[in-house]
């Protein structure tokens, strides 16, 4: 009995012993397949998965619609001050033309950039008649206060009152730098070919201006830097070093073609086709003092004639006293430049008989007691601007 109980816990006891083994060996594997499943993957599979995220996100960098900048610009002629206008504008002891210009400040008052030229130098000393023009300092006070803020300075006037006149015009303009940009005039080569770049809602823009005719007048030898005299190495090299700087628009003013003719002249035509070739985007004529078509040279809007925006000239024809005012926005996108909601307005200076009462006003506000047949003078110079019917023009 004895021996039988010995050899019965004997075998218990290996038994027992097997167990333990097996229960030990199934805890270890069981141990190591969780604490597998729970460590981090290979590191040649998390290079794997970073590089499949970053191929993603460049994938949805490239679906990403180009980032669209715009600003918008009104234009209107030749603040082309006669006599007439500055004796109506003398009230009081001083001169005040602000009433003349009531109607326009709330159209403009929509656009970021504003431009007109001044067409008589504002030259110091007692304003002046044609054929030598010299305009108050009022003028140029007033223009601003309305909104303006783009003015250009080289046209065929420029010269009237000689060097002090030019001297004077330059510290005039001076002294509302931080209102307005001016171009077209220096007071150096430096300042001149410095070519500033200005910023609008985000896109950087350049504005040029340049005159052909010069009446026969010229700065002194050596300071040729107070009017930028139309030159094509001068316009390529100052296009070329904005472009250098980051511009993203070019605007140039033209003071160019033929005197009273609706038609843009040959050389007209063939500086807009050079001025596109190099990349302007925006040519703002003027000069010829009565309105010429809106038309693209390549991608380039091409205003031939913005007219006169005020004058007295209405003796010479009703074509004289009859602008333009154009608006635009300009639209940046993916490095390209390009034009939406382009749209005119014919401008009418009305005075009396007796040259009192000047006043500019779009054609939108007039009536046959104003400018007898208006309906039919704005279908017909409409057509004159814009045969096409690209753009919108209001009718």
């Amino acid at each position: 009995m004895q021996r039988r109980s010995i050899k019965k816990s004997v075998k218990e006891f290996f038994v027992l012993i097997i167990v333990g083994v097996l229960i030990g060996v199934v805890g270890y594997f069981g141990y190591k397949f969780i604490s597998n499943e729970n460590e981090p993957k290979k590191e040649e599979n998390n290079t794997e998965e970073t590089n499949s995220n970053i191929k993603d996100e460049e994938e949805q960098e490239q679906i990403k619609e180009p980032t669209e900048k715009r600003m918008s610009i009104v234009m209107v002629g030749d603040a082309l001050i006669h006599g007439a206008v500055y004796m109506d504008a003398h009230k009081n002891g001083k001169y005040d033309f602000t009433s003349m210009f009531t109607d326009i400040k709330p159209i403009i008052s929509k656009y970021d950039l504003r431009y007109y030229n001044q067409e008589s130098i504002i030259g110091g000393g007692a304003p002046q008649h044609y054929p030598r023009l010299n305009s108050p300092d009022a003028i140029g006070e007033n223009l601003i206060s309305i909104g303006f803020n783009l003015v250009s300075l080289a046209n065929n006037h420029s010269f009237d009152q000689n060097e002090s006149g030019l001297k004077y015009s330059l510290a005039f303009w001076k002294k509302y730098s931080d209102k307005v940009h001016t171009s077209g005039s220096y007071s150096s080569f430096e300042e001149r070919d410095e070519i500033p770049i200005y910023e609008q809602n985000g896109i950087k823009y350049a504005f040029l201006s340049y005159t052909i005719p010069t009446n026969g007048l010229s700065a002194p030898a050596g300071k040729e830097y107070y009017v930028n005299v139309y030159d094509e190495v001068q316009v390529k090299n100052d296009v070329n070093k904005a472009r250098s700087k980051g511009v993203e628009v070019i605007i140039v003013a033209m003071h160019w073609g033929e005197e009273y003719t609706h038609v843009p002249t040959q050389q007209q035509t063939q500086v807009a086709k050079y001025l596109s070739d190099l990349g302007v985007n925006l040519v703002i004529g003027s000069h010829p003092h009565v309105i010429q078509p809106i038309e693209y040279v390549g991608d380039t809007l091409v205003i031939y004639s913005l007219g006169n925006f005020i004058s007295a000239q209405r003796v010479l024809g009703l074509e004289k006293i009859i602008g333009l005012l154009v608006g635009t926005d300009i639209v940046v996108k993916d490095k390209k430049v390009t034009f939406e909601n382009t749209n005119f307005e014919l401008l009418y200076t009305y005075y009396t008989s007796a040259n009192t009462n000047f006043k500019v006003i779009p054609f939108s506000k007039l009536d046959n007691s104003i400018l007898n047949n208006y309906e039919k003078i704005n279908k017909e110079y409409r057509n004159i601007v814009d045969k096409s019917g690209k753009f919108n023009g209001n009718k």
